[in-house]
């Protein structure tokens, strides 16, 4: 068995990858199997795909595939630290490498558990149409090639409920919704060749969305 038989697979530079390696990964990411020489294996929950890109270089790389990138929960930039962080940084190396302290948080049950405590939280109905009609507002935004499918639609919710467990509650509020949605959305969404030729980004469209949506009043 190789390196995807695990519980958290980590893809370095994952657009370094090959299309046919990329291909296979979706198959582990949608189905959570693998399926070679005529024999499909089950992978064992929790299964995670994180992911690292660099955005910069271009040599040696390979586009992602759209129905791929529709597969990631959510995409963040981390950009630089800030220098204290940076002057931390390499304090914490004098004599040691930190990576190697490192230990474990929690056990994989203990994991499922979370995801499951996660899928248990309520979402009113308003919150539930306030997701779709800002996901269909992508798809008829005049900067938005191609909007956002309905796999987005479960992604905010799956992320708006994690959001309003961390804030400890047991249910989703707008307010959680317009937090993560930028992030559950801008890497799904292709601009118009005209939104493209004016550089602008699927962030200003995505925030004129949140501001034009009016989301639904709360008791």
């Amino acid at each position: 068995k190789g390196p995807a038989f695990t519980n958290i697979l980590l893809a370095d530079e994952i657009n370094r990858a090959t299309p046919r390696t990329q291909s296979a990964l979706l198959e582990c990411m949608e189905e959570r199997q693998i399926s070679e020489g005529g024999v499909t294996y089950k992978l064992e929950e929790p299964f995670l795909v994180i992911a690292t890109q660099n955005p910069v270089e271009t040599q040696g790389t390979f586009p992602l595939p759209e129905a791929q990138l529709d597969r990631f929960l959510m995409r963040l930039s981390l950009g630089y630290p800030s220098p204290k962080d940076e002057m931390e940084m390499v304090l914490n190396r004098q004599g040691r490498n930190p990576l190697q302290a490192i230990g474990g948080l929690l056990t994989k049950e203990q994991l499922v558990a979370m995801q499951e405590e996660v899928d248990g939280t309520y979402i009113k109905e308003s919150v539930v149409k306030y997701i779709v009609d800002l996901i269909a507002a992508t798809r008829c935004h005049e900067d938005i090639l191609r909007g956002a499918s309905p796999r987005a639609t479960l992604a905010v919710t799956a992320m708006s409920k994690a959001v309003a467990q961390l804030r400890g509650r047991d249910y989703v509020l707008p307010n959680d919704v317009r937090e993560v949605f930028p992030w559950t959305i801008a890497h799904r969404l292709i601009l118009s060749p005209k939104a493209e030729g004016q550089a602008k980004t699927a962030e200003q469209g995505i925030s004129e969305i949140i501001t034009q949506v009016p989301g639904p009043r709360m008791r």
